[in-house]
């Protein structure tokens, strides 16, 4: 979708979409550095940067697949839909799992939580205009403290979510939004 009417930005916004199936080509683990270095620039209170990384790759996948697998054991059975899962993760070409240290006081928590957030917002939209897809997950399994510890997450720290990341094999259809002006209240005496 090319809105002539809009700006370069705004199309990317409104074009980027969630990518749940992806081409097997990899994706270069520089231009991913890159793309973190642009998306940096989000807003953080008090320049805290509270985001860190783990971007697994190639051979590396395995340990953000045998993280999930654990995290799934239930009685000593593991679930058919993990497995099916599984198989899916190792076919996607990059996953970076975003996490911040977690803050004792609540408004550095939640400033902290909106900037990573915000961080995350930039790097999809900066990944989509050079053609790389993800998907930002926030699975029930990012909280499990087995799949937490299986990746060397602290208890300090929290997960905000795990991108997959590739070359989009399908891009989704555009799925209507509700107009702003349903939700917007306007104060104005």
């Amino acid at each position: 979708m090319n809105d002539k009417g809009k700006n370069d930005l705004e199309n990317a916004m409104i074009g980027r979409r969630s990518i749940k199936k992806f081409k097997s080509d990899p994706v270069a683990i520089d231009e991913v550095i890159e793309l973190l270095n642009v998306a940096k620039w989000a807003p953080n209170h008090k320049l805290t940067e509270p985001w860190r990384f783990q971007l697994y790759a190639n051979e590396g996948k395995e340990k953000f697949v045998d993280a999930f697998l654990a995290s799934q054991m239930r009685d000593s059975n593991l679930p058919d839909k993990a497995k099916k899962k599984a198989e899916y993760f190792r076919e996607i070409p990059l996953h970076l799992v975003v996490y911040m240290p977690e803050p004792s006081r609540q408004k550095q928590w939640d400033e902290d939580f909106a900037a990573v957030s915000s961080f995350i917002q930039n790097f999809q939209l900066a990944a989509w205009e050079r053609g790389i897809g993800m998907i930002w997950r926030t699975n029930d399994w990012i909280n499990d403290p087995v799949f937490k510890g299986a990746v060397g997450i602290k208890s300090d720290e929290k997960i905000i979510g795990t991108l997959m990341i590739g070359y989009p094999k399908h891009v989704p259809e555009v799925q209507e939004r509700t107009d702003i002006r349903e939700l917007l209240t306007i104060i104005d005496q």
